[in-house]
């Protein structure tokens, strides 16, 4: 879980970053179409579901518990490390969602700021779910693919 616990202090790490730094509209832009902007999204992905921060919450809460059981259960190092990384970032999600909360147990915004200008704005721990969830299903796939 050494991943786990590095993704989501550096998630913690750029979210606090971009509070101060991205406050008031600012953004900065990096290059291409690639800015940093802050977000504060009270939804799931890509903003959806705005105001369903405790249910998604409580989702979260589960997924967790669910892939921490699957990684304690295999022997594989790189399904362990991916599956570490992905808790991390929920974890990393479900901090905001906990922590930056004004209406309650897990109605906190999680904070966003990577802003490609054609995508949604994500965050750290988004990116790092998301390509962990892919190495996981492409790793199934694999498997269930493999020699018999």
């Amino acid at each position: 879980m050494l991943v786990g616990s590095l993704v989501l202090i550096l998630d913690q790490l750029t979210k606090w970053w971009a509070v101060g730094a991205l406050d008031g509209g600012r953004t900065i832009d990096l290059f291409w179409t690639l800015r940093l902007r802050l977000v504060e999204n009270t939804g799931a992905a890509f903003s959806r579901g705005e105001g369903l921060g405790p249910l998604i919450g409580l989702l979260a809460v589960g997924v967790v518990i669910l892939l921490v059981r699957m990684g304690a259960r295999t022997a594989d190092p790189a399904a362990r490390l991916t599956v570490g990384a992905v808790v991390g970032g929920a974890l990393g999600n479900l901090v905001d969602r906990a922590f930056r909360s004004e209406d309650g147990l897990m109605g906190g915004a999680v904070i966003d700021f990577i802003d490609l200008q054609w995508w949604p704005v994500f965050n750290i721990a988004d990116s790092v779910v998301v390509l962990g969830a892919v190495l996981i299903l492409w790793r199934g796939s694999l498997r269930a693919t493999g020699p018999a």
